[in-house]
């Protein structure tokens, strides 16, 4: 009897695990963009507003108003 609830409770221990791993995996996703998106609005921010042409932020690079990049006429 007490191999039979053992077996039951390793089960349930199975099933809590593997909902927890699906909950922590969908969690961790979530932030990865909110993270990355406010990366990207911060690294806007700080070209914009305080002129800097390769500023950083975080993890990305952004070139604005590179000079020579347009056309001659």
């Amino acid at each position: 009897m007490g191999s039979v609830v053992s077996a039951i409770g390793g089960g349930i221990n199975a099933i809590i695990s593997a909902i927890a791993n699906v909950i922590m995996t969908i969690i961790s996703a979530i932030v990865t963009v909110i993270v990355t998106i406010i990366d990207v609005i911060l690294d806007i921010l700080c070209c914009n507003c305080f002129g800097g042409r390769k500023r950083r932020t975080g993890t990305h690079r952004y070139n604005f108003g590179r000079r020579g990049a347009g056309a001659t006429y």
